[in-house]
């Protein structure tokens, strides 16, 4: 139950979050947009370094100095797994007319889609690595330091939701649609953590480099698409203080609850 539980809890902050589109303009302004972008980042940096990237080094600490090792293989293998998805897969980033991958007659609004669930992909696996990792006894986890991973993706994953939903009923779409594609957005974070933990047994011996890979995973979402637009044009500087706090509350969360 607490499995099931940890796993829904970030698409439930997805689905707040793209409730937002019932109660507010059909835009959200740049001010609170940049903001939010900043925040999720931060969340995002967080938990890669406190839940994924240390506890990947302490369960090969009897390695001594080649602890390192699995952490920075897996890091790099993040990047470029989600490096090629973002190169196979057609998709649209938000607040840009120009889509990226191959050529494809998907319609505006699915390729906006596609490329939030690029987004939420690794999110999924970090929860569901972590989840696998502490029902091992990894080094480093618990199953509080689960939830806690698990409540901050949920906690950005609001933001993130309402990032969403609002431009979906700029396009055009109506409320209802607005949230339902904003909400399935989040879908693949459950369905993601829930096979890798189904996978755990055969990934025990690798795990270290599992968690290291979903960290390089959500580092190449950062570093490749929050980043960049919560930095663009104006109010940047807001993003950096949601960066700040996002980061603050999610070292919080893993220290507190782990």
């Amino acid at each position: 139950m607490t499995l099931a539980i940890g796993l829904l809890i970030p698409l439930l902050g997805t689905m707040l979050g793209s409730a937002f589109v019932f109660f507010m303009k059909d835009e959200m302004s740049s001010r609170v947009q940049k903001t939010l972008l900043g925040f999720a980042s931060g969340v995002m940096v967080a938990a890669s370094v406190w839940s994924l990237l240390i506890p990947a080094m302490a369960m090969q600490a009897a390695s001594g100095p080649w602890s390192v090792l699995p952490a920075a293989v897996g890091f790099l293998l993040g990047i470029g797994f989600l490096l090629a998805i973002d190169e196979l897969t057609p998709h649209l980033h938000l607040g840009t007319d120009k889509p990226e991958g191959p050529r494809s007659r998907l319609s505006r609004t699915a390729m906006l889609a596609l490329a939030v669930t690029i987004h939420n992909l690794p999110e999924g696996m970090a929860v569901g690595v972590v989840f696998a990792g502490a029902e091992q006894g990894a080094a480093g986890l618990s199953l509080a330091s689960a939830i806690a991973v698990s409540l901050g993706i949920a906690i950005q994953n609001v933001p993130e939701g309402a990032i969403i939903s609002m431009p979906m009923r700029a396009e055009g779409n109506s409320r209802w649609r607005s949230f339902l594609i904003g909400s399935m957005s989040g879908a693949v974070e459950p369905i993601g953590g829930l096979a890798v933990v189904l996978l755990a047994s055969l990934l025990t011996p690798v795990l270290s480099y599992m968690l290291a890979f979903a960290a390089g995973a959500m580092f190449y979402v950062v570093v490749e698409e929050l980043i960049p637009e919560a930095s663009s044009g104006r109010h940047s500087n807001l993003s950096t203080i949601g960066f700040a706090i996002g980061f603050v509350l999610m070292m919080v969360l893993d220290i507190v609850m782990g």
